[in-house]
């Protein structure tokens, strides 16, 4: 559920970046003719999941949910919601890209993963990849739209097309600029090679344009009534002289702006993945089962209004929250395995407006989450060091394309990467290790400082030296 980034507050871009699979919920609004949907992301990195019919069957029966996305194309969880009438939508792994490009294999994949479980299951999309750009990864970049032409061809000779159409997700990490939102653009080298003949492909297809993005991560204590729909002053974009009253609109105008720039205003945006942990670490603001059931209930409100952004206004947003349960398996800090709406008993974690009301009652009246149990294997536990103590840093021999990497995902989830954009303080020197630096050291105290939050696949190193230089500050 995680991937690139650049700030977002008060508009900038962010993303997300954490293994996903959404459901849609199926608070159904029609606004001035726009569809849209509430959705929700069922993933499944856990031990102590209930089996798939059973979470089809409480799905079905105990909430307003009418839609799911699977990570992958799991035929156990496939077959699970047969004969429900919820839509499915089903992804290919990263890895299967490049495979993909061949029309043959595409077939076969369809073959495999569609055509079994039709119409009885309701499968109705599928996502080429979460987040690909942000892998930077160039064999996958590469690769990525030819492998959705294909599949999307190989839709169309199974006669599915009309039914299931393909897209794929993106992290905000996508945007070189997001501030002011009127000022959005797609980083250079992707907009015109990448994305778009990508948004070619969509608009051709009939098929939206997904983000992830997440005002979680891009908010502080000055900032949590704008991340949280609250009553605030307001932030003016000076360029269009439009007022920004909550964090999330800023966001999506800034991809807006990016598609406007290179022609594309006719098509929808989809919010693949966003939400809000009701469980986090100490450093961590206003991470908790209220601000959590706050945070989605204004979303749901917000989305579903049509009232739209200010430079699209009267429109209503599919959207989709992460995630539907706790996974005590997910590596990263402690709120990454607490964004879940249910516990993995089907409990509500907190009210989030989408249970029916016969099962309303299992509401606990205080909601207070409990710790996952089981905790990753690979996150010890470890006590936060005084702060303005210790820094992270790559290690010298880190390699480039994995710090590429480092700075992209940390970027991705909304942590303020202004200062090492063009401009910044700290944008000299212009190096991707330098870049990197700073970008995982912001993560580090971010996430509360311990020895796990810098590892970053073995290529940070704790330090207790401050690299602050100039007039370049990291913060301790």
């Amino acid at each position: 559920m995680i991937a690139e980034m650049t700030k977002i507050i008060p508009g900038i871009s962010s993303g997300s970046i954490f293994d996903v699979v959404f459901l849609l919920l199926s608070s159904s609004f029609f606004v001035q003719g726009a569809h849209a949907d509430i959705g929700v992301n069922y993933g499944t990195v856990a031990n102590n999941l209930p089996p798939p019919a059973e979470v089809a069957h409480f799905l079905l029966e105990s909430t307003t949910i009418d839609r799911i996305r699977l990570f992958d194309a799991n035929p156990d969880i496939v077959k699970a919601f047969a004969h429900t009438g919820i839509a499915v939508t089903i992804t290919v792994p990263n890895e299967l890209i490049p495979q993909l490009t061949k029309l043959s294999n595409a077939q076969d994949w369809v073959r495999t993963n569609v055509k079994p479980y039709v119409p009885a299951t309701n499968i109705v999309r599928i996502l080429v990849g979460n987040e690909v750009l942000s892998t930077a990864n160039k064999l996958l970049i590469g690769n990525l739209v030819t492998s959705m032409q294909m599949l999307h061809t190989a839709l169309v000779n199974a006669s599915l097309d009309r039914k299931i159409k393909v897209s794929t997700p993106h992290s905000l990490g996508i945007l070189s600029s997001s501030t002011p939102p009127s000022s959005g653009k797609f980083r250079q080298g992707y907009d015109v090679h990448v994305l778009k003949p990508l948004l070619s492909f969509l608009r051709e297809t009939g098929s939206p344009f997904l983000v992830n993005p997440y005002p979680f991560f891009g908010s502080s204590e000055d900032t949590l009534d704008y991340a949280l729909f609250r009553p605030n002053s307001g932030v003016m974009d000076e360029s269009t002289k439009l007022v920004y009253t909550n964090m999330l609109d800023g966001q999506l105008d800034a991809v807006y702006s990016a598609m406007k720039a290179l022609g594309f205003t006719d098509i929808e945006i989809v919010i693949a993945e966003t939400g809000w942990p009701s469980m986090g670490d100490s450093t961590q603001v206003s991470v908790d089962a209220k601000t959590a059931a706050e945070y989605n209930s204004n979303l749901i409100r917000h989305v579903l209004s049509g009232t739209g952004t200010p430079l699209m206004p009267k429109r209503t947003f599919e959207t989709y929250i992460f995630a539907l349960f706790n996974e005590n398996l997910k590596p990263g800090p402690l709120c990454e395995r607490n964004f879940g709406l249910f516990r993995p008993d089907m409990t509500p974690v907190y009210d989030a407006g989408i249970l029916r009301p016969t099962a309303g009652s299992s509401i606990p009246i205080d909601p207070s989450p409990v710790p996952s149990s089981v905790t990753p294997p690979t996150s010890p536990a470890s006590v936060s060091p005084p702060k303005g103590t210790q820094w992270c840093l790559p290690k010298t021999e880190a390699d480039p394309d994995a710090l590429q990497r480092n700075l992209d995902y940390v970027c991705g989830l909304g942590l303020d990467c202004r200062p090492i954009q063009e401009g910044g303080a700290c944008f000299l020197p212009n190096t991707v290790r330098a870049h990197a630096a700073y970008a995982m050291n912001a993560y580090y105290q971010a996430m509360g400082r311990s020895n796990y939050d810098c590892d970053f696949k073995e290529t940070g190193a704790v330090t207790t030296v401050d690299p602050s230089y100039g007039k370049c500050t990291y913060h301790g």
